[in-house]
């Protein structure tokens, strides 16, 4: 079966209206219109509303530019309505990525902009054919349709809210113990990257970098580049088939986009430091943000007139102004002004004990009915909502001997027990701040999961609702092409490689601490903020933010934090590597492990 018939069947289940509507929107497009259109791009990363013909990331666009990247020599131009030609649509010439149309072009995106930048740059100069880049294509399409195939088994519910959440609760903990062990006067140790990698040691980073001592430095950015091969290689011999991991030019360039390019250049050289992290942050607040700015706007109005309201009543004007619309001058005395008062305080109190009683009861009114609706919802025991039969049906990709998808309820943990809430009160030092409060919520979950009902243990009322508002919130797979064109235009924008950033100066990076403090805090209200913090005094709020933050100052201290969360995905995806590890594995398929990698054998079972 060809990759269009592949494809065609799984637009008529999974997306019938997903990279068919984009690519029939660039029929009766010929090439010289093709390069004036992205010529004519513009430089803009707004994903909400593409617009044609201007955007860079649109879906025309994106479409258009793949084609001249990937497709410009398999084009096979036929005849179309009145004479014009045609170009054929893409997904019957580029083999499929996954079973998602929409993800498909976003991801070829991507590729196009990898393989323009880093191979067509050397590969041109050489030879003209396609030849070598089509076997690229074909390498990478198995591993992503391998890898799919494994993303349906993967618990993301239990990983995204307890495993990750876990490693980011252990680093919090020893960063903030080294801090303090350093700081004490009785201290042996100076360095917080010597105690931190002590508690936390990575075959990666070490040994840990010294001024002092320059072969260190240049040791561990030897082994952190074994352990990226290591891993990479390690993949590929998993997903990989015997023809194509045959091939060791192939294997090779490849492992060399994803373990220098993805993990050298991208994760491990910008995703680790701090400034970026801090930008990363202070840009999720900003879309946290736009809810409550709308709100603020429509309440703009009735605000001002409640200040303006309150300075005629600060400066006595406003019940002359009521006399003067009822005809009377008689100015009031002493204690008729003490009579209106009297009475407007006792006026605001009813209305302000009615809209109370309101609010509760529409608070009781909204948590009978999640309550009343969470009993409909599927049990948690159940991974995926579609049984294994439809699920084959649906996919081309997974194979016969799938597993059944449903699990013991004993094997899942409940939502409200999972990492993530105990993270985010060590993050926001809840025991520190509010003792009290830290006690009562670990009274309240007690009672979630021993009270009447257990509503909030294993598959209760409460878990199911909390799952269900996960899996529709957050684990959305119709996010995954917005976050994908969003990722694209932050990494290459205008479908290229953007300018070198300069690491910021320290004055600079601190601004840029104090900027993403400053967006954290407006999400919280202020009288909350102050309760809080127990300061009414902003900067002292801003302080107490920054010195949470300080936890991504170290960019070495961070490699630890994202490469146990980049070796917990890959882990989850791929268990054959932590269960032989990768020597075993490519001893298996007749490869010399230490001429392939190159890498020193302390390094090799570091997955393991």
């Amino acid at each position: 079966m060809t990759a269009s018939t592949h494809r065609a069947s799984e637009n008529s289940t999974l997306q019938p209206s997903g990279l068919a509507a984009a690519t029939s929107s660039t029929l009766g497009v010929t090439g010289s219109d093709q390069l004036s259109q992205l010529r004519a791009t513009g430089t803009t990363q707004s994903v909400e509303i593409p617009r044609p013909n201007t955007d860079a990331i649109s879906d025309k666009a994106t479409a258009s530019f793949v084609r001249r990247i990937l497709c410009s020599h398999n084009v096979l131009l036929g005849n179309g309505e009145k004479g014009r030609t045609t170009p054929r649509p893409i997904e019957e010439v580029l083999p499929p990525l996954t079973s998602s149309n929409e993800v498909d072009l976003q991801l070829y995106g991507i590729i196009s902009v990898i393989i323009k930048e880093f191979v067509q740059t050397w590969y041109s100069k050489i030879t003209p054919d396609h030849v070598f880049v089509n076997e690229v294509l074909q390498v990478i399409a198995h591993c992503t349709r391998s890898l799919e195939q494994r993303l349906r088994k993967v618990d993301l519910e239990a990983m995204l809210l307890d495993e990750v959440p876990e490693l980011v609760e252990a680093h919090l903990s020893s960063f903030r113990l080294a801090k303090q062990q350093v700081s004490s006067p009785h201290s042996l140790v100076s360095d917080p990257r010597l105690l931190y990698h002590t508690l936390h040691p990575h075959p990666a980073l070490g040994p840990v970098p010294n001024e002092s001592v320059p072969s260190t430095s240049v040791e561990q950015r030897e082994n952190e580049s074994a352990w990226r091969q290591l891993l990479v290689q390690g993949v590929l011999v998993v997903l990989l088939p015997t023809e194509d991991f045959g091939n060791g030019c192939l294997r090779a360039l490849v492992a060399e986009i994803f373990a220098e390019m993805i993990l050298g250049n991208g994760i491990s050289g910008k995703a680790c430091e701090g400034w970026l992290l801090w930008e990363g942050i202070t840009s999720i607040a900003k879309v946290l943000q736009t809810d409550h700015a709308k709100e603020k706007d429509i309440s703009s109005e009735d605000t001002n007139l409640e200040q303006s309201m309150t300075r005629l009543e600060r400066f006595g004007l406003l019940s002359s102004a009521r006399n003067q619309e009822t005809g009377s001058t008689r100015p009031q005395t002493a204690s008729g002004v003490r009579h209106q008062t009297e009475t407007m305080s006792i006026t605001g109190l009813f209305w302000a004990a009615v809209q109370y009683l309101l609010l509760a009861s529409t608070v009781v009114r909204a948590v009978f009915l999640t309550l009343a609706g969470s009993s409909s919802l599927s049990s948690r025991s159940v991974v995926s909502d579609q049984s294994p039969v439809e699920a084959r049906g649906q996919s081309q990709y997974l194979p016969a001997d799938t597993p059944d998808y449903r699990r013991p309820l004993g094997s899942k943990r409940p939502i409200v027990s999972m990492r993530l809430w105990s993270c985010m009160a060590q993050l926001a030092g809840l025991s520190v701040h509010m003792p009290w409060l830290s006690g009562s919520i670990s009274m309240l979950h007690w009672g979630l999961l021993a009270g009447p009902g257990k509503v909030g243990d294993t598959d209760g009322i409460l878990d199911r609702f909390l799952s269900h508002t996960v899996h529709k919130r957050i684990l959305n797979p119709t996010f995954l092409p917005a976050i994908l064109r969003t990722l694209r235009a932050t990494l290459f924008p205008n479908n290229a490689l953007g300018p070198p950033r300069q690491p910021p100066s320290d004055d600079a990076a601190r601004e840029i601490k104090r900027r993403c403090a400053a967006s954290v805090l407006n999400l919280v209200p202020a009288k909350v903020a102050a309760r809080y913090f127990a300061a009414q005094d902003r900067e002292t709020q801003l302080a107490r933010v920054e010195e949470v933050l300080s936890c991504l100052d170290d960019s070495y201290l961070n490699k630890h934090l994202i490469f146990q969360i980049v070796e917990l995905f890959i882990l989850r995806l791929v268990p054959e590597l932590g269960e032989r590890g990768v020597r075993e594995l490519m001893e298996e398929r007749s490869v010399d492990v230490r001429a392939d990698l190159s890498m020193q054998p302390s390094l090799l079972p570091g997955l393991k």
